[in-house]
């Protein structure tokens, strides 16, 4: 492999290398050393099965207890084509995910069902839509001036040169010194870099959230343009990931991309189920590690409460903070009441007002303070 590339290997090896970038993308530790160990222990095993090149892959990737599930999931995606779905109880339909690339999970579809409310409800309502045109031009334009250095930031452990900084540059000082016969005026530092922290923006588009939904899809392609590490899903009766149509810079286009994306306008309303299926496909699940999660919803969850509770609490753990914004916190006196919000608020860092483009702005603006 170090020698003449992947195009010098057999067509035959080239799903091992696939499988191999595989586990990368999602997180393994996989080297060149131990790719080409894998693919020496195919060759020595046969293999006469399939079990064999899983079990050749346990041996040279070595997944921990905690990550074997997640290895054998995406190697029955890779090599049987299974999908990765959500896990569910016995008696629930799944929780289908879907993006705007090939290879995207697609568990089996819920039935309809009767709706439980006027609402939100777990019913599922398929339907197109079209955007329209909104009159929050100045508030985005303020935020997309204002997030660059005002959304949250995360020190690297690469050093870079600054005028102050802890850390000599000791090879920059050396360069100085014998180009002036020894002689420094200053001694040159380094400082850690930085990066914007990953946000993850969670938009409910259930038939409770109507209102305001098409300010809150400017706002979220406003917030793509703007941020350097963003992603965007769609919460209702499904999951969707809208981050690439949003990556367009014109922006009719972009959210006319995302509006054929979902399928669930107006639907029902299953927070947990979707949450749940956020952090069972793993790349996802990357997306949530060390990230400021902000949900848009009014969490009447009509599943079961607990479902959700239990989501936002897993999310909280592998979270750096989880706001959760709220048109009904536009109220000075709300307070959470319904079963499934009431119970995830212990593992919420706030729960802040969602009713206008200019709260969620705010929102996201404050992250960084911690407010």
């Amino acid at each position: 492999m170090s020698g003449g590339g992947t195009a010098a290997l057999p067509g035959a090896a080239r799903p091992f290398l696939g499988f191999a970038a595989r586990l990368r993308a999602n997180g393994f530790a996989v080297s060149p050393d131990r790719t080409e160990g894998f693919l020496a222990a195919i060759g020595l095993l046969g293999p006469r099965a399939l079990e064999d090149v899983r079990r050749a892959g346990h041996a040279m990737f070595g997944p921990g207890p905690e990550r074997r599930a997640e290895f054998d999931a995406l190697f029955d995606a890779h090599f049987l084509g299974r999908s990765i779905a959500a896990p569910a109880a016995a008696d629930e339909d799944e929780t289908e995910v879907r993006e705007d690339r090939d290879g995207a999970a697609d568990p089996l579809e819920p039935e309809a069902e009767e709706a439980g409310g006027a609402e939100a409800t777990m019913a599922e309502t398929l339907t197109a839509r079209g955007l329209s045109g909104g009159g929050d031009e100045a508030a985005l334009a303020r935020f997309a001036r204002r997030a660059p250095a005002r959304l949250p930031r995360l020190k690297s452990r690469r050093l870079r040169r600054a005028r102050r900084g802890a850390a000599l540059d000791m090879r920059r000082a050396l360069r100085r010194a014998l180009a002036r016969d020894g002689e420094l005026v200053e001694l040159p530092r380094r400082a850690r870099a930085s990066r914007q922290r990953r946000i993850l923006l969670l938009l409910d588009v259930s038939g409770s959230m109507r209102a305001g939904l098409d300010a809150r899809l400017r706002l979220a392609h406003a917030l793509v343009q703007a941020g350097e590490r963003v992603e965007v899903f769609t919460l209702g009766t499904r999951l969707t990931r809208i981050t690439r149509p949003l990556a367009l810079r014109d922006r009719g286009r972009a959210l006319a991309r995302a509006a054929g994306l979902v399928a669930d306008w107006e639907g029902g309303t299953r927070i947990g189920a979707a949450l749940e299926a956020l952090l069972a496909v793993p790349r996802f699940a990357g997306f949530v590690r060390g990230a400021a999660v902000v949900v848009v919803s009014d969490g009447l969850e009509r599943d079961r409460p607990e479902a959700m509770v239990a989501a936002v609490a897993r999310l909280s753990r592998l979270a750096w903070r989880v706001d959760w914004l709220s048109p009904l916190a536009a109220d000075p006196a709300f307070e959470p009441r319904t079963a499934a919000l009431a119970g995830a608020a212990p593992y919420l860092d706030r729960i802040g007002d969602g009713g206008s483009t200019e709260a969620i702005v705010a929102g996201l603006l404050d992250l960084a303070e911690g407010r």
